[in-house]
């Protein structure tokens, strides 16, 4: 169950970060060094979610 509550919290965390990514991308002065962060959190979110969903299955 705590592998479960995890995976949620990390998904509801990714879409809080395509959401502040969307909004970066989208203002007319983006500033390119939190895009990069929040890309890069993004994708480590993306991964996590995959191991713990793999990790769960498995169990």
């Amino acid at each position: 169950m705590a592998i479960a509550q995890r995976i949620e919290s990390l998904k509801q965390r990714h879409v809080e970060v395509k959401t502040l990514l969307h909004s970066e991308e989208s203002r007319p002065a983006k500033d390119e060094k939190i895009i990069q962060q929040l890309k890069r959190e993004k994708l480590t979110l993306k991964d996590e979610i995959a191991r713990l969903t793999a990790q769960q299955q498995a169990a």
